[in-house]
């Protein structure tokens, strides 16, 4: 149907008969509806001419009245101008601090596992990043442990206590991965694989949507709406890099886009300067640059041995350099009013340039 789409936001405590009361009225006067739910504020989605006055009307009024167009609904940040605040555990992702979740790309074992978790937890990481699957471009390259990977994520979760993100890379797998992980990851390549998309949503659990290295900030905004879509709105939008003509990077970091998606989303924005730059020196600046433009969370790589990682090793930062970045972050935090989620008491001459655990 043509006509102008309206989107209606009410308070989670509104009646249902009010909400149908609405439809009702909507649709009298030649609207099409939709229901939805942004979180746990219902939504309805209107197409047609109709402006009704709730005065009028003498129903509960809308907290927003917002007007859209294509496939960008429950994303927009004119529903929610303060933005939203995304919990992963015991942190809070969009509420001004920055977090940093950290870890190696893979998990190659027990002790390589527990290890980095340990260093980037005292060095301040709100949460360990730790890929079980690894969906790569070779079928012959490494896969990742999957399930006895993800059996070492949840040992290390309890002895450790930093939350797990792990990537999901089959909607088969959503309902088990959801068992350990604290957040799902959808990683670059899945981005518009939808029926991952709402399988992931559907498990309510926190979702950080990593942008297609093909795709456009529309595209990964209506991805994002499959998600939301599901009543979901823990959801974080990931900046990993894009594919251009640059060869001396992995990929080219898009630093506009960061903040593109922060005014144009209320989804908070997560940069991951390990994947796109593919080089270990350019991921503090990288990092930097994000902080300052608005990124509210980081994800890094970080290896005891990047030599012998079995999957992107060349871009982890070892524990010493990992330590010094978390460092000048926080004072860069400092400076722009933002302080870290947690700041961690490695100091950087201690922390280990190989796989020694720091002496607490």
């Amino acid at each position: 149907m043509s006509g102008i789409e309206r989107l209606y936001v009410f308070k989670p405590t509104t009646p249902q008969a009010d909400l149908d009361a609405w439809v009702a009225h909507l649709e009298l006067h030649g609207d099409e509806t939709a229901a939805h739910r942004l979180g746990p504020s219902p939504v309805i989605v209107s197409t047609g001419p109709a402006r009704p006055s709730p005065a009028t009307l003498r129903l509960a009024a809308p907290t927003a009245v917002v007007q859209s167009s294509g496939g960008f609904r429950l994303g927009r940040r004119e529903l929610r101008p303060a933005g939203t605040v995304v919990s992963i555990g015991p942190t809070d992702v969009g509420d001004g601090r920055i977090a940093v979740f950290a870890g190696p790309c893979a998990v190659e074992g027990a002790e390589q596992l527990g290890t980095v978790a340990q260093v980037v937890a005292r060095c301040g990481a709100v949460g360990l990043r730790g890929g079980a699957f690894k969906p790569r471009t070779s079928p012959y390259a490494f896969q990742g442990m999957q399930w006895s990977g993800l059996a070492l994520l949840a040992d290390v979760r309890r002895s450790v206590g930093l939350p797990v993100l792990t990537e999901v890379v089959d909607p088969r797998h959503v309902e088990q991965v959801a068992v350990v992980a604290d957040a799902l990851q959808i990683g670059a390549r899945n981005m518009q694989n939808f029926e991952l998309l709402r399988e992931a949503g559907a498990t309510g659990l926190p979702v950080v949507l990593k942008r297609g290295f093909g795709c456009t900030v529309d595209e990964v905004l209506s991805a994002a709406e499959y998600i939301l879509a599901e009543g979901n709105d823990q959801v974080i939008l990931c900046e990993r890099g894009i594919r251009t003509f640059e060869q001396a990077t992995r990929f080219t970091l898009d630093i506009s886009a960061v903040a593109l998606m922060k005014q144009r989303s209320h989804l908070p924005v997560m940069v991951d300067p390990s994947h796109s730059t593919g080089v270990p020196t350019l991921v503090e600046p990288v990092a930097l640059a994000a902080v300052a433009a608005g990124a509210d969370a980081l994800i890094i790589d970080v290896h005891t041995n990047p030599e012998r990682a079995l999957c992107d090793g060349k871009q982890a930062l070892l524990p010493a350099d990992f330590a010094a970045l978390m460092g000048r972050m926080e004072m860069l935090g400092m400076g722009l009013g933002r302080p870290m989620s947690a700041v961690g008491t490695l100091a950087v001459d201690e922390a280990p340039a190989t796989s020694a655990i720091p002496a607490r």
